[in-house]
């Protein structure tokens, strides 16, 4: 399980050291691709398998499907780290979400999120700002914390 949140710098070749305490946990390759809030979704190789057979399992005459599922799959790339823990994160995926320099690396339960730093603390401000209402909405689903 991923939790936490880490500041890290991506050097000028775009790699990123994916933290120790993370990098245990995905193993020796694992998966980046697009994520759905202007962030990347690193997950494990088998947490990918996962995903590809769910994605497998949905209904190709459903527009919605067919876009979610080539949005997570175009733009996916494998990425195995160095000895220094760095994997280099493609051009376009830094491109798509607007990683530059500095980026956050967020635990999310079964996936790490790659944010650019100033869009994760805007995120985070704003969800502040919603908090109430959205425990609301976790308390009607069951959830109870």
């Amino acid at each position: 399980m991923f939790f936490g949140e880490y500041s890290h710098s991506l050097d000028t070749k775009g790699r990123l050291i994916i933290p120790s305490k993370f990098r245990e946990e995905l193993g020796d390759v694992f998966f980046v691709t697009q994520g759905l809030d202007d962030c990347l979704y690193i997950f494990s190789e088998e947490k990918w398998e996962k995903l590809l057979q769910s994605l497998q399992e949905l209904p190709m005459a459903s527009k919605e499907a067919r876009k979610i599922s080539r949005r997570l799959i175009s733009r996916a790339a494998q990425l195995e780290p160095d000895k220094m823990g760095r994997v280099l994160i493609p051009a376009g995926l830094r491109t798509t979400v607007g990683l530059d320099k500095d980026v956050t690396v967020v635990g999310s339960i079964d996936k790490l999120e790659i944010w650019d730093k100033t869009k994760w603390e805007e995120v985070i401000d704003l969800d502040e700002e919603h908090i109430d209402m959205c425990a609301e909405e976790l308390m009607k689903a069951g959830i109870k914390f």
